[in-house]
């Protein structure tokens, strides 16, 4: 996907959504705290002996006091046994998409973290993988139109990513469907925004259209050549 398209992405979902002039909307103008904050990267399962959302709390204050404004976390999302890789399994090889990694916590330990972040001051972004589930999604059994398959009807793996399946966005119930799996953690858990992890292998129509169904949720859009990041 070429720089030049993400770019125009990016004017027309802030003058779209944004209630922004016409020349905000060329210039391509990003909500002010994402532009001036600092932008700190969570990886909950190494950040503390215990890799749990409530070890991480702890922490909180003396990342405040280092001057971060936004938290992404890595995801938080259950991760899949099929075909995974090592003993710990990739983060990026999601199983269910609306629960968190047990090992974590639980939902409510995740939206009480987010609470109190939040009570602090913090912004709080998480990652979205949109490109591909794991291995043992349960799609895979339930919707298996959602994914590409090769010409011997074998479902696609991209890339050396063997504990992952891609995703076809030819299928409108399967955008649909990521749609509603994002709105899940906006409305029940308040965050901030995504970080949508390799974007640019997945269409823009499928953006466009993301953004049009969420403009309720007052969510902003941020793009880069190979991720996408949506804000309040």
């Amino acid at each position: 996907m070429q720089l030049s398209k993400l770019i125009t992405i990016i004017m027309l979902v802030f003058f779209f959504k944004s209630g922004y002039s016409q020349t905000d909307f060329i210039l391509g103008k990003h909500p002010a705290w994402i532009m001036q904050g600092n932008i700190y990267e969570v990886n909950v399962r190494q950040y503390t002996a215990e890799g749990t959302f409530k070890a991480f709390e702890k922490h909180l204050q003396r990342i405040k006091n280092m001057g971060v404004q936004t938290l992404w976390f890595m995801p938080i999302y259950p991760i899949s046994q099929k075909d995974r890789k090592g003993s710990l399994g990739s983060y990026y090889a999601i199983s269910n998409y609306e629960a968190v990694n047990p090992e974590f916590g639980t939902l409510s330990d995740w939206k009480e973290l987010v609470n109190k972040a939040h009570a602090m001051g913090f912004k709080v972004i998480i990652d979205w993988v949109a490109n591909h589930t794991g291995a043992d999604h349960y799609w895979l059994q339930t919707h298996p139109d959602f994914y590409l398959k090769d010409s011997a009807g074998n479902f696609v793996v991209a890339y050396d990513w063997t504990d992952t399946r891609k995703l076809n966005y030819a299928n409108p119930e399967l955008a649909d469907s990521m749609i509603a799996e994002m709105k899940f953690w906006i409305t029940n858990t308040n965050i901030d925004g995504f970080r949508c992890d390799d974007a640019s292998d997945v269409s823009d129509a499928f953006w466009k259209k993301m953004y049009c169904r969420t403009a309720c949720t007052k969510k902003c859009f941020y793009a880069g050549r190979r991720r996408k990041t949506f804000f309040k």
